[in-house]
């Protein structure tokens, strides 16, 4: 099973000097699949407990879109082992004189990946 979501990084989510997206923006997006994730398998949204792994691959700016897609890989008794990956699909902003102008990225560049584990109440 697998949940792709995908969206544009604005002014907002720009938090260091040039425009730099933070990688905890980018986990807040992982989180938000893994809940997708855990409503569509079991009809709820659960909690994430733990990740086993985080990497920060590549720079996010504001105006980047952004696709984060994880899967269930595991389903234990309670807990769900997922993975994760975000990539820019196209990338904005990219010169200053033209502040409109973008490209879109063929291929996809891969920015961060992670590894983590949710759990669900036992009755569901």
């Amino acid at each position: 099973m697998e949940a792709k979501i995908r969206l544009r990084m604005s002014q907002a989510d720009a938090h260091y000097g040039g425009n730099l997206v933070d990688g905890a923006r980018i986990m807040s997006l992982f989180g938000d699949v893994a809940t997708e994730l855990l409503i569509r398998h079991d009809g709820d949204e659960g909690l994430f407990v733990a990740y086993d792994q985080v990497e920060f691959l590549a720079p996010v700016h504001a105006g980047d879109f952004i696709e984060v897609a994880g899967r269930i890989e595991k389903v234990g008794n309670t807990s769900r082992k997922m993975s994760f990956e975000a990539v820019k699909v196209i990338e904005g902003g990219i010169d200053p004189e033209r502040p409109t102008l973008a490209r879109v990225l063929d291929p996809p560049v891969l920015v961060a990946r992670a590894s983590g584990t949710c759990v669900v109440p036992k009755n569901r």
